[in-house]
């Protein structure tokens, strides 16, 4: 059995600020007479909306699978993704980015460390406050009504969509990131690409129609190795993603020196 080290983590933190109404789905209300077709995500103590971690973590992934060409191969519950079938596939060019990354399922005949942790992202505070003071159809939400058209009848079938107004902020995002060999370092271009990718396409549902459009901001990254866990090693703080991606190339100098892989 191969031993894992951890020789650190570098994190990502910032806000997500909604460009466009975001809607992340929730348990639907549509069955009862007057209910939503599509209610949003909320916490359940403090019904805030929030971002879970797994639907930005698993938007990066779908897209990064696409950009780079890997063959969605895995059925798991309503999705697809792309699945290193063997270790041989695994390991093989350098190691599968989006494998290492990402992680695989557990039924898989092989195990690997998985790279990325993201966590849930909860409606900010001054958000929560300016959309209480608004008065919104919903607490913290606004309705929108869609209407699918029927190409033979003609005939308008109405349905609601709750969503949370463009303007509103989620945070803190934190984003952290495992080092377990010196490949990483270079892999870790890989996360900010993929944000990038988010950004350009969208978060959520009714991408298509309008909603989902984001933006990363005040992004800040630092790390913590090993050898003293916890000291926070900082780097910079970024307005936005394209800066960030910019100042890769000092980064990644950066954390070799921080988190120095023996």
């Amino acid at each position: 059995m191969t031993d894992i080290n951890l020789f650190g983590r570098v994190f990502i933190t910032g806000k997500i600020e909604a460009l466009t109404g975001l809607h992340i789905g929730g348990a639907g209300a549509g069955l009862e007479i007057g209910g939503l077709d599509k209610e949003v995500i909320r916490n359940p103590l403090t019904k805030r909306p929030y971002i879970p971690g797994s639907s930005l973590r698993g938007k990066m992934r779908s897209l990064t699978e696409k950009v780079l060409g890997k063959r969605q191969n895995n059925r798991i519950g309503q999705v697809t993704i792309h699945t290193c079938k063997t270790r041989d596939e695994y390991l093989e060019d350098g190691g599968c980015v989006v494998c290492h990354i990402f992680g695989v399922p557990a039924e898989i005949g092989y195990s690997g460390p998985t790279r990325l942790l993201v966590r849930d992202v909860s409606l900010g505070d001054e958000s929560a406050s300016a959309l209480d003071s608004a008065r919104t159809e919903l607490r913290f939400a606004e309705l929108k009504t869609e209407v699918a058209i029927d190409r033979v009848t003609s005939a308008a079938t109405p349905r609601t969509l709750e969503r949370v107004p463009a303007g509103a902020v989620f945070e803190p995002l934190e984003l952290v990131f495992g080092i377990y060999e010196a490949a990483d370092s270079a892999r870790f271009k890989t996360v900010i690409d993929a944000l990038q990718l988010v950004e350009d396409d969208y978060l959520g549902g009714s991408g298509s129609r309008g909603s989902g459009k984001v933006r990363f901001a005040n992004l800040e990254v630092y790390a913590r190795g090993r050898d003293d866990y916890s000291r926070k090693i900082e780097f910079d703080t970024f307005d936005s993603l394209q800066e960030l991606s910019a100042a890769f190339g000092e980064l990644q100098g950066w954390l070799k020196q921080a988190i120095p892989v023996e």
